[in-house]
């Protein structure tokens, strides 16, 4: 195949070309048509122009190329210290840029590899994308992988089976598979996902349904989430409905409708659900609230319960001057020195040193030293009372408990 040369500096306007095409450094090329199409390379020295569209076999080439229309490559774009800009739609099958890759429309390729910065103002399509900086696409994203070292921003949904990146994740919503990201993830736009995976914080906005969740620092769902396991080091908010298996958090917990934990809801700090809370197993250190709780088998909170209707489960332990505020139905109740609870129906009931309560309805109780009971004692079985106890009522040993 021939080869045609493109002097330094200079300006040459050419048909088609049936071979390679090199062209010289500060060099403009133009075409008699709206593309020129090579049917073999392009090599470019620093600082070529195409004031045109250009299709070619490979590009290759140093430092700054700029393409005046569309590109298409049918097999590799290789530019070593350098830079590509396209006005146009690109399309190649492999990319290997050294610094950036500015395409103002859509971007199609198999392999996208470049050492700093990658932005297209349309869609991007691919297999690999690796870039070194910063990613940013106006467009819908879908590619199997990406992989960046700073930044990811996508002004639309984005469609992947995996993201890695090193700083920040910014997408509206679609469907991706595992997320990495060492700084903070933002979707504004519904999600589905397999897992995330991020160390600083996590936002989440519509309906959103994946795997396990594990954030070093804070988790807002602004909608609602659907979940396997959700571990936060510090603090989750969800303004919806929440549902998943299990929660493991460092700080707080508020959810602004209903949480169903098929396991355990597990918090260091404040618990809150606005409507009905459902778990296997509750373990607070500080305080709950909800409106109504239902657990399969154990209740401990360090601090104070508060419901409205009421919490129902296996065992309730309420901590050391805890406080709980609305009805305890549990099959066992266990109250620590000093705490104070209003109502409780149980099977068995125990209340430590100093402890109060208004009404208890049990088969078994039993009171220790100076506890406090403002209202009705019934029992069916036995009754058990240390020293100083006090009774506003005369307990009763009755046939029935009242439910």
């Amino acid at each position: 195949m021939s080869e045609s040369i493109v002097p330094h500096r200079g300006t040459i306007t050419v048909d088609d070309i049936n071979g390679d095409l090199e062209i010289e450094e500060h060099a403009v090329v133009r075409s008699n048509n709206t593309q020129l199409t090579v049917m073999g390379t392009v090599r470019c020295e620093d600082e070529c122009t195409f004031e045109c569209s250009l299709s070619a076999e490979n590009l290759e080439g140093e430092g700054y190329i700029a393409i005046k229309g569309d590109l298409e490559i049918r097999n590799r774009v290789n530019i070593e210290d350098g830079r590509l800009t396209v006005s146009g739609n690109m399309k190649a099958n492999e990319v290997d840029v050294d610094q950036s890759v500015e395409v103002a429309k859509d971007l199609e390729a198999e392999e996208i590899d470049v050492g700093g910065s990658l932005r297209v103002d349309g869609t991007i399509t691919a297999k690999k994308i690796d870039i070194g900086g910063t990613v940013e696409a106006k467009g819908h994203v879908k590619v199997t992988s990406i992989d960046a070292g700073g930044s990811i921003t996508i002004n639309d949904k984005l469609d992947a089976e995996a993201i890695d990146v090193g700083g920040s994740c910014s997408i509206k919503g679609g469907k991706v598979g595992k997320i990495d990201a060492g700084g903070s993830f933002v979707s504004n736009g519904s999600l589905e996902f397999e897992s995330i995976d991020v160390g600083g914080t996590v936002k989440l906005t519509g309906d959103n349904t994946g795997g396990d969740i594990d954030v070093g620092g804070s988790c807002k769902i602004e909608g609602n989430l659907k979940f396997e396991g959700l571990d936060v080091g510090g603090v989750i908010e969800i303004s919806g409905n929440a549902e998943g298996k299990d929660i493991d958090v460092g700080g707080r917990v508020y959810v602004g409708k209903q949480l169903r934990l098929l396991g355990e809801l597990d918090v260091g700090g404040r618990a809150e659900v606005g409507e009905r809370l459902s778990a296997e197993k509750i373990d607070v250190g500080g305080s709950l609230k909800a409106k109504e709780a239902v657990v399969a088998s154990d209740v401990e909170v360090g601090g104070s319960i508060e419901t409205s209707e009421g919490i129902a489960a296996g065992l309730v332990r309420i901590g050391r001057r805890g406080e709980a505020k609305g009805p305890i139905r549990a099959k066992e109740v266990m109250v620590g020195e000093r705490a104070r609870v209003e109502d409780v129906y149980a099977d068995k009931i125990i209340l430590e040193e100093k402890a109060q309560a208004r009404n208890l309805y049990g088969k078994s109780i039993h009171l220790e030293y100076r506890c406090e009971i403002l209202g009705e004692v019934s029992y069916t079985e036995n009754l058990e009372t240390e020293e100083s106890v006090h009774f506003a009522k005369p307990p009763r040993k009755v046939e029935k408990l009242p439910q």
